[in-house]
């Protein structure tokens, strides 16, 4: 499969990096100093034993430069998909297939569901622009447990993971999911397909819905969040709700939001990707990972005290700081 990877920050450097690696044919869309230092150097990979590859890669910052993929691999911020959807149409012309690696509630996500909701969600797909441009038909969906950063325009460095899951967003298993289930495998992947993504979407916001903004807020690691009885008791109510929306749209959780901090704290004392933005000055993905929540449960009436308490001080904080249009 011919790939191409929109966006070479964290997740997309990285999963560019593995595939270029294992000798598959892949190009980018990148834009400003990620191109500038790949188009110089290649794209620089930091392992976890301590070692950096480089890998060249063709790329450009006009989509129609690219040639035609198999594969559309979109790695980017949610804000920068809704704003960027238009200069996408060449890569989609042909209707490839396409894979988004992005957090939180992807635009696709109530389309899909068990009583079939086809308004766009305008937390994540403003006006439903996103679900014009890529047909509901073209689209996997995909869950990301990986940890990367991006030190540097065109250089990614690995901390932890290496876990992906593929599904159809419909559910069900199909051959174009083993297909690219395949391909990221041979990348070193280690891969899981799921007959039901929606619920592995759900299930992984969950888990970062509260810690991300509140690493971004505080700006502490997360051992450090989840040892304040205080903010660990907040986290626990927004994700008691989240937990109730997902029962009414078809991603039920049976576990509980003590056990999934508990897992979390195994992680150790590390930096959330909101924290990292933060810190970095880009902007924060709160539409996805947290205001999509608050507008999924106003339409299945189920009251986010909690989740809107946490979106608004940390939206108040993004656009104080620059980090969100005001």
């Amino acid at each position: 499969m011919k790939v191409t990877v929109v966006g070479l920050g964290a997740i997309g450097g990285f999963v560019a990096a593995r595939l270029l690696a294992a000798g598959h044919d892949v190009q980018a869309l990148a834009r400003g100093a990620t191109l500038a230092a790949v188009r110089a150097r290649g794209l620089a990979l930091a392992h976890r034993d301590g070692t950096t590859t480089h890998h060249a890669i063709t790329a450009s910052d006009r989509a129609e430069a690219l040639a035609p993929a198999d594969l559309v691999v979109v790695a980017l911020k949610g804000p920068a998909l809704v704003a960027g959807i238009d200069a996408l149409a060449p890569l989609l012309a042909h209707r490839p297939l396409v894979l988004p690696m992005m957090n939180g509630v992807p635009w696709w996500f109530l389309r899909t569901a068990p009583q079939p909701d086809a308004r766009p969600l305008q937390s994540v797909d403003p006006g439903g622009r996103i679900a014009d441009a890529i047909t509901l038909d073209d689209v996997l969906g995909a869950v990301v447990h990986v940890s990367c950063s991006c030190p540097a325009p065109g250089h990614v460095r690995h901390h932890n993971g290496l876990r992906l899951i593929v599904g159809e967003p419909r559910g069900g298993a199909s051959e174009r999911v083993q297909r690219v289930a395949a391909l990221l495998a041979d990348g070193g992947f280690e891969v899981e397909t799921s007959t039901d993504v929606r619920r592995d979407v759900w299930y992984k916001l969950w888990g970062n819905m509260t810690m991300n903004p509140v690493s971004a807020l505080t700006g502490a690691t997360c051992d450090r969040i989840l040892d304040d009885e205080l903010v660990r008791a907040f986290m626990a109510r927004a994700m008691d709700e989240a937990a109730a929306i997902g029962a009414r749209i078809g991603c039920p959780i049976a576990q509980g939001a003590d056990d999934r901090m508990a897992l979390t704290r195994q992680l150790g004392a590390f930096k959330t990707s909101m924290l990292q933005d933060a810190e970095a000055g880009r902007p924060l993905e709160l539409d996805a990972l947290v205001a999509a929540v608050r507008e999924i449960g106003q339409r299945v009436g189920v009251p986010t005290p909690h989740v809107d308490t946490l979106l608004g001080l940390t939206r108040l904080m993004a656009r104080t700081r620059g980090l969100l249009p005001a």
